[in-house]
């Protein structure tokens, strides 16, 4: 049997974008070595192995294929050092202390941190492009993108949070601008007749999809819930700040709302008042209620 390696830990997100990639191989063929906090994202029953720390993996593993979408040197270093891979996919450690990349990969990490024209030009590159990051990834695997959704893990249980809207305002240090700050008036707006919830921060990630499960429609940051709502097949409205909105495949469920100033500021640190509020609430509740207005209810967990 063909055996794959997918090292991909981080972020949440994209740990969970990257479940695409399991349509590709026959279930059971794929190891996966993924950060501990973001263990509960991967679908442990499509895989053969999942480990949580490097060191899990044994000494001299030999895979087919190794996908590698991580761009740390020392993380690419300790992995490479356990494995013997026929073939790689994406990043791996290079002369000196670099990281270098496969050239069927290069179109997703010449957009990266560790791009070979440099960040301006990577940031740059990735502001103009307008392809999915599965339309990416699947390409320079030489396979077709035609839709194939997220892979989420089974949910556990149903949950005690249930309602119309959730909404996920909260967004990391890395990237404040994210958070949109007419989250609070949006909830007022929809309080009366809807019943809204801000998603609450939970111990495990699986609490946090099953609460996300609980709700017709959810309006977020560009951020991990965005990325499970659509796996669970769930309405979503999702606001771009400063990052790529374009990168993100819609499924045909994804309503995008984008900054008029995303040019000026994107993957920007800073987090000027101009550029939170350059979004009015009033965008964003049409959005949520024409979402409203056509879906059917609560979808099912694919």
């Amino acid at each position: 049997m063909t055996t794959i390696l997918i090292i991909k830990h981080g972020a949440a997100g994209d740990v969970v974008r990257t479940t695409t990639l399991l349509h590709l191989f026959p279930p059971g063929s794929v190891d996966w070595t993924v950060d501990p906090t973001n263990v509960d994202l991967v679908p442990f029953h499509l895989l053969r192995r999942v480990f949580r720390r490097v060191e899990e993996i044994p000494l001299g593993s030999v895979y087919d294929l190794v996908i590698s979408l991580e761009d740390d040197r020392e993380l690419l270093e300790t992995i490479f050092d356990r494995i013997a891979p026929r073939q790689v996919f994406g990043a791996y450690p290079g002369p000196g202390r670099s990281v270098a990349y496969t050239d069927d990969a290069r179109e997703w990490f010449d957009m990266s941190l560790v791009s070979r024209f440099g960040l301006v030009r990577a940031n740059q590159l990735k502001l103009e492009n307008r392809r999915s990051f599965q339309e990416i990834l699947f390409g320079g695997l030489g396979r077709p993108f035609t839709g194939q959704p997220y892979l989420l893990p089974r949910l556990e249980g149903s949950g005690d949070l249930h309602g119309d809207i959730a909404t996920a305002s909260r967004a990391g240090a890395r990237w404040p601008l994210k958070s949109w700050p007419g989250f609070e008036a949006l909830k007022r707006h929809f309080a009366p007749t809807r019943v809204v919830h801000e998603l609450p921060t939970r111990p495990r990630l699986s609490e946090h999809v099953v609460d996300v499960a609980g709700h017709r429609l959810l309006v977020a940051n560009d951020s991990l819930p965005m990325h499970l709502a659509i796996g669970l097949q769930i309405p979503t409205v999702a606001i771009f700040t400063c990052t790529s909105p374009w990168e993100i495949h819609d499924y045909g469920l994804l309503r995008r709302v984008t900054s008029p100033m995303l040019e000026r500021y994107f993957f920007s640190r800073e987090n000027p008042p101009e550029a939170a509020e350059a979004i009015p609430v009033a965008v964003v509740v049409e959005e949520v209620e024409s979402l409203l207005a056509s879906a059917a209810g609560p979808q099912g967990h694919r």
